[in-house]
């Protein structure tokens, strides 16, 4: 809960904007944690202060953690109300920013509403997608109950709601939203700026980097690595699914699992490889495909990943439509030489970069324009 000051001398044509996030997304445990341990720090630059509010694995603990079902390294935790409050006397926020439906999230909305401060909501999870694949019928239903409620309450109070990508706007148009907006996904620096590794001229090794949960089709990544036993298979995660997958893996000399990464280590996997596999069910967006390009490697991407919705980022992008074999895919990519591997490797930074550069710049000038046209003062 750290605020953060301005690091740039502050601009004539710009107010000074101080802004609160709350999120119940641990930082980098999964992608909505990783969105905005990446964001706020080039954010940071941009404000004259900025803090986000959300779990942490620090003393003290919380009263109040709840494993989630289905994966007990998510949890449901409840803020610690006065530090929060604390925090948020000393900053002063001019907008208030909510990016999950959780009771962080659902803080903040109460924060906004009491102090009259214009709320923005960010939605990059469909839960009720993710609760078909973890629940029965009857949790499923209480799931979809209360955290449908919690999103139609943030979104009908938020003057913005923003999505990542555009197949999302039916979902948040039904819990209310009336102005809907896509905003593109920032990078870490580090992947940016570490020292690049030149691509392989040839397909030898491929890796999987994520949660080992089902929405993410790690099965078939076995499979395709079954089929190919010249190539090496690198999955790099922790999850519900870890030791299955190992069970279905056993005997193929081809197969490796790190277990969880720090991103330093997770940049040595991606450079160590010529491609990254995504296959999964359904991605909201696909972070991790993104910094691969940053990295210079192309992903082979489920075609059911919001990541394709980005024009600018298909030349580092190979499809993959679930149902098909992501071995024959992998086949294909075989055939190609060093030349077309390098082309994708300046193909792919480029295109990174400039999504991330471009997201920042939107992010600060939505922020700005909901601070000077939805400011009112408190009652």
């Amino acid at each position: 809960m750290n605020i953060v000051p301005a690091t740039r001398p502050a601009d004539a044509c710009e107010q000074p904007l101080r802004v609160a996030f709350f999120s119940d997304a641990f930082p980098e445990r999964n992608g909505t944690g990783a969105y905005y341990h990446d964001l706020l720090p080039q954010l940071a630059a941009r404000l004259d202060s900025l803090a986000m509010f959300q779990p942490s694995d620090r003393p003290p603990r919380p009263l109040l953690s709840i494993a989630m079902p289905g994966d007990p390294n998510q949890r449901l935790e409840g803020p610690p109300l006065r530090r929060i409050g604390r925090h948020m006397g000393e900053l002063q926020p001019d907008v208030v920013v909510v990016v999950t439906p959780g009771l962080y999230g659902l803080l903040g909305a109460w924060y906004a509403r009491r102090r009259r401060l214009p709320l923005v909501a960010a939605f990059h999870t469909d839960f009720e997608r993710l609760a078909r694949l973890y629940w029965p019928p009857l949790a499923r239903w209480l799931v979809n109950l209360v955290v449908g409620t919690a999103n139609r309450l943030i979104c009908r109070r938020a003057s913005r709601v923003l999505i990542n990508n555009a197949g999302l706007t039916d979902a948040v148009r039904a819990y209310g939203a009336d102005r809907v907006q896509v905003v593109g996904t920032p990078l870490p620096l580090e992947f940016l700026e570490r020292p690049r590794r030149a691509i392989p001229g040839r397909l030898a090794r491929v890796c999987f980097a994520g949660r080992l949960a089902p929405e993410k089709n790690v099965d078939l990544v076995i499979e395709a690595a079954r089929d190919l036993p010249a190539v090496e298979f690198v999955i790099g995660g922790e999850g519900p699914l870890r030791q299955a997958l190992e069970t279905q893996a056993a005997g193929l000399a081809n197969v490796r699992f790190t277990g969880w990464l720090d991103r330093s280590a997770l940049i040595d996997l991606i450079d160590s490889s010529s491609l990254l596999l995504l296959p999964s069910r359904f991605e909201t967006f696909g972070s991790i495909a993104l910094e691969a390009m940053a990295r210079g490697r192309p992903a082979l991407v489920s075609t059911a990943a919001g990541i394709h919705d980005w024009p600018s980022l298909r030349p580092g992008l190979v499809p993959f439509t679930p149902g098909e074999s992501l071995a024959d895919c992998l086949r294909s990519l075989q055939a190609y030489g060093p030349g077309r591997w390098e082309l994708l490797e300046r193909q792919c930074r480029a295109a990174a970069a400039d999504l991330n550069g471009a997201t920042i710049a939107e992010w600060h000038k939505l922020l700005q324009a909901v601070a000077v046209t939805e400011r009112r003062e408190p009652a």
